[in-house]
């Protein structure tokens, strides 16, 4: 199975984080892929992806204008229904370009 570390930040840090990252270690468990998850607020998404543990970053706030060092993907269409096969889209081809088991 493949396996990523994935930063899932919203405003608070807690709870639509959370629920992003449920939404997707499902969808993804579905197409084999394993998803870990940490929740964190727009403020820590910066030193936290500096870090070099996370694959990527969904967000549904703003964050900070920064280089990250690895892709960020919006997820409020994910959260709110109207556009989430477009983020699923977006996150597979993520993962593509990552190169299958990324382990981090």
């Amino acid at each position: 199975m493949r396996r990523f570390n994935v930063l899932s930040v919203c405003g608070s840090g807690t709870v639509t984080s959370s629920m992003i990252a449920e939404k997707l270690k499902e969808a993804m468990e579905e197409r084999g892929i394993k998803i870990t998850a940490t929740e964190a607020k727009p403020t820590e998404a910066l030193n936290l992806a500096e870090g070099g543990r996370f694959d990527f970053i969904t967000h549904t706030s703003p964050l900070p204008a920064a280089n990250y060092g690895i892709p960020t993907i919006n997820a409020v269409g994910f959260l709110t229904g109207f556009g989430e096969e477009e983020f699923l889209v977006e996150v597979m081809s993520v993962i593509e370009e990552l190169g299958g088991n990324s382990g981090k």
